[in-house]
């Protein structure tokens, strides 16, 4: 008989455009309140400066443009679940291009805001089905825009951690959605269900090879909280030090994911 087929996880379209826009404006608005001190603050992003990092905030987000900008591919060829495997290919790309950008918009204010603006009309003439043809492969303009919950909310937590008391919120929608994304992405580099991943309230999967667990207190049980799990997903938190400092239960000798993570980087 063979294996059943997994579900490809939806999202409501409606909510992913919101969140998108919501994350966008949270950081937004911490922008002005930075000092000139503070945008040269270093990051746990190589050698990227806080002012390069928000410079490549603004740049995920006009990827969509970008992407709009160019002709519809005839298919689609990958799902949110697995464009995190596509973006370690395009790193030194991107790092250029952040910095030339950091260079030529000095006012990051002003250019968040014509990042919001622009988004804001490309969406408003894009309320239907349109694939977009971006660097990990075709996929639906919403699906796409699942991907940038990942990119803002991620680096909406380097920010946090490069700037104390900086404090940006983190919208519900968009955490959920940067959440769900990558806890699908690693039942996909490990499918299987001896193991139960869970992070409370927004996802749990299964996924690496063994018994598969059908019914009472699975076997194998890993747990986090969302932020714990996107540090883990990206690189910024190791699978060791996340388990030595409680930040992490696992249980079940299934339940190690250090051969796993991260997913992304």
């Amino acid at each position: 008989m063979p294996p059943a087929k997994k579900r490809v996880r939806s999202y409501d379209p409606a909510r992913t455009r919101a969140a998108v826009l919501a994350q966008l404006a949270h950081v937004r608005d911490a922008v002005p309140r930075l000092t000139p001190g503070q945008l040269a603050l270093p990051t746990r992003l190589g050698e990227w400066t806080v002012r390069e990092l928000i410079a490549h905030i603004g740049m995920a987000v006009t990827a969509v443009h970008r992407a709009l900008d160019r002709p519809a591919p005839p298919k689609q060829d990958v799902t949110p679940a697995e464009w995190p495997f596509a973006t370690a290919a395009h790193a030194r790309a991107i790092d250029e291009f952040t910095r030339r950008l950091a260079a030529d918009r000095p006012d990051l204010a002003a250019y968040l805001a014509d990042v919001d603006a622009s988004l804001r009309t490309h969406l408003a003439a894009h309320s239907g089905p349109r694939l977009l043809e971006t660097g990990a492969g075709a996929l639906p303009l919403d699906d796409y825009l699942v991907t940038r919950t990942v990119e803002l909310v991620v680096h909406t937590d380097d920010l946090n951690a490069a700037v104390p008391g900086l404090q940006v919120p983190y919208d519900r929608q968009a955490l959920a959605a940067a959440t769900r994304v990558l806890a699908d992405a690693l039942a996909v580099r490990a499918p299987g269900g001896s193991t139960e991943v869970r992070v409370p309230p927004y996802a749990v999967v299964q996924c690496v090879e063994g018994p598969r667990h059908t019914r009472g207190t699975p076997p194998n049980v890993v747990e986090t909280e969302p932020l714990t799990w996107l540090r883990l997903a990206t690189g910024r938190v190791s699978w060791p030090d996340a388990v030595a400092e409680a930040q992490v239960s696992a249980s079940g000798e299934r339940a190690d994911l250090g051969a796993l993570l991260p997913l992304m980087s």
